[in-house]
């Protein structure tokens, strides 16, 4: 029995040396330099410092002597006889010499961060206490995104050189960071906290953005609520973000710095949205300019100003009235229910120029001004600043013949007219330039009586007629059927062209309607009246069918008479018609020179000479009769000689 419970303390005892010793070994036993050596008694003792710094702040209570000294435990403990196996070691020492060992040791594996403190700041590093043998050294550049690093500061490292060539322990803040980068990018996605970030450098839509040892991606749309123009000034600046979306699967970060400033500017905005009132004058800033308009910030929210509200004068664009970032005041001219909607003004902050008007501007007087819009109907001239006439294309000219208005001005001309109509409680005015120049139709009946000759410029065409300028101011009508003596006109574009000259002759004058009637083809002697004896009913002429028709067929004589020969009158000696092209002799059958009308035939021509074979033979016929016929002498010859018979004498 004896020798089992020897066996069995002995037993103990290996188990109780050999717990103390992995205890003390404080993980040491990676060190090459160490290969698993038991803690020193020096080292204890440090440990024990500490120790004792730390017991004198925790409350007071029983204490075991080893609580109450460490110190003088660790210096009264007899390492030599423990390892030895002459002491025994009670279990609670053992319990709370491995606490201290825990407590006061770093242990220094590569894979495992751990927290330090700066104890001081060199212009290139940072020295890191982890309690471990000596400090640790850091590069100033692994701490570039958080520039107010100073002694004191907590900072997560990680073992990268336990000693260099100077027994020196390398650290390493950013891969601590990148081990821990994920965790906290997120924890920080998931709960919405703010995180510091280094922008390092541009990249194609965006900024490269250091966060938490990763880089992460900030779009250009998301680094500020307005457009920016200037990506390079972001460059190098440590700033705030929000961790917008992660991905996964590729490792991707997206973050935004306008997120924070939005969630400043709805604050911002709710409060002024909720002060809003038409016709309040407030102070923005010019955020954004369009063709339409101009976007103002009013200090969180925008509102718009249309361009017709910049200026009362027209302008072309917005930005000949205002720059970006410029200030000014603008009113508030309406808004929608939920305020999102903001319309804003700014001409509306001076008075209208209509009220400017002196009271001396009336009709008939003379204005200069610009002319700022050209339409189809006329142009609108700004006479002063915001206030516009209109001259009617009618009263651009004298002539009746209505044109564009932009055969007369441009946009940009300076122009003189005079004062038609003035209505300032409608803010309208007309105005005449036609009325500055005399008016032409004053001495129209000896400019131009009826029967004289002149040339004038064909302006426009109508189904019925052409109208011909013969000066500026004066227009005349030519009728289709005054054109030409000998053509059938369907449309004057068949007869001429626009802007081609043409003779004509006044035919009627009109003065009060301003109306005249002139004629072209009365310039020329009526060919008809030469052509009514050569083509005369029963004239017979040679000529070639030079078109075929429904009804028969049309023939040239010569350029002013063409005739008309009905389907039946085509009809050859043969039985068969006159073709296209086939020359034939044909008779006049009709000749109308009022209606300008003449009818030919070619069947007449032989079917006279039919009749007149027939009217020969008749007549050979009856003279043949004729001398067959006894004369009155032949039948008293006979009678007489009848007589002499029968009296004998015979």
């Amino acid at each position: 029995m004896a020798d089992k419970a020897t066996t069995k303390d002995e037993a103990a005892k290996k188990a109780a040396d050999k717990k103390v010793e992995n205890s003390v070994a404080v993980k040491d036993a990676k060190k090459p330099t160490r290969e698993k050596e038991a803690v020193k008694a020096e080292d204890m003792e440090d440990m024990a410092e500490a120790k004792v710094g730390q017991s004198l702040e925790t409350p007071k209570e029983e204490l075991t002597p080893q609580q109450a000294n460490p110190a003088k435990f660790l210096e009264d403990f007899n390492w030599h006889n423990y390892q030895e196996g002459i002491d025994p070691v009670d279990g609670e020492q053992l319990q709370e010499f491995e606490k201290l060992v825990e407590e006061n040791f770093v242990d220094t594996l590569d894979d495992e961060v751990v927290e330090g403190e700066v104890i001081h700041l060199t212009d290139r590093d940072a020295i890191i206490d982890i309690n471990a043998k000596s400090e640790g050294v850091i590069s100033l550049n692994e701490f570039r995104y958080n520039p107010d690093l100073k002694v004191g500061d907590k900072v997560e490292v990680l073992i990268d050189v336990r000693e260099d060539s100077t027994g020196q322990l390398i650290l390493s803040h950013r891969k601590a960071r990148t081990i821990k980068a994920w965790d906290r990018v997120n924890a920080a996605h998931d709960e919405g906290t703010i995180v510091n970030g280094f922008v390092k450098c541009r990249t194609k839509g965006g900024m490269i953005v250091d966060v938490f040892g990763i880089e992460a991606f900030l779009p250009g749309s998301q680094i500020d609520v307005k457009p920016i123009r200037d990506y390079d000034i972001y460059v190098g600046k440590t700033m705030e973000f929000k961790v917008v979306k992660i991905n996964h699967e590729f490792k991707n970060v997206v973050v935004s710095h306008k997120a924070l400033i939005e969630a400043d500017i709805e604050e911002q905005k709710k409060e002024i949205i909720g002060q809003l009132e038409k016709g309040q004058v407030l102070e923005g800033v010019v955020k954004n300019i369009t063709s339409y308009g101009v976007f103002v910030d009013l200090g969180g929210v925008d509102g718009l100003v249309h361009i017709t509200d910049l200026s009362w004068s027209r302008i072309n664009h917005p930005n000949e009235i205002v720059e970006l970032d410029q200030k000014l005041n603008v009113v508030i001219l309406d808004f929608d229910e939920d305020k999102t909607r903001i319309q804003l003004g700014l001409k509306q902050l001076s008075a209208h120029p209509w009220e400017a008007l002196g009271d001396e501007l009336k009709v008939g007087d003379k204005v200069k001004g610009k002319v700022v819009v050209i339409a189809d109907y006329g142009a609108f001239v700004e006479v002063a600043e915001g206030v516009e006439g209109l001259i009617h294309v009618s009263e651009m000219s004298w002539s009746t013949h209505l044109r564009s208005a932009q055969d007369f001005v441009n946009v940009g001309d300076e122009v003189e007219a005079q004062i038609l109509t003035l209505d300032k409680e409608e803010r309208k005015m007309s105005l005449g330039i036609k009325q500055l120049t005399p008016d032409p139709w004053t001495d129209i009946t000896s400019k131009y009586p009826v029967g004289s000759r002149h040339t004038g410029i064909v302006r426009n065409f109508t189904n019925f007629g052409v109208f011909v300028e013969l000066e500026e101011g004066i227009d005349g009508l030519i009728y289709i059927s005054d054109l030409s003596w000998t053509k059938k006109v369907k449309h004057p574009s068949e007869f001429t062209n626009i802007g081609d000259k043409l003779d004509v002759v006044v035919l009627e004058l009109d003065v009060e309607g301003r109306k005249l009637s002139l004629g072209h083809k009365q310039t020329e002697e009526n060919p008809w009246d030469k052509y009514e004896e050569e083509f005369a009913v029963g004239t017979k002429h040679t000529a070639k069918i030079d078109e075929m028709v429904d009804k028969g067929a049309i023939i040239n004589f010569n350029e002013d008479i063409s005739a008309f020969v009905p389907k039946r009158h085509l009809e050859k000696e043969d039985g068969t018609d006159v073709a296209k092209g086939e020359e034939a002799e044909f008779q006049i059958i009709e000749f109308n020179k009022e209606f300008k009308k003449v009818v030919a035939s070619h069947m007449t021509i032989h079917r006279e000479e039919e009749a007149k074979i027939v009217k020969q033979a008749a007549k050979k016929a009856a003279k043949q009769a004729e001398e067959a016929k006894p004369t009155l002498g032949d039948a008293n010859s006979k009678l007489q000689e009848l007589k002499d018979k029968m009296d004998g004498k015979k």
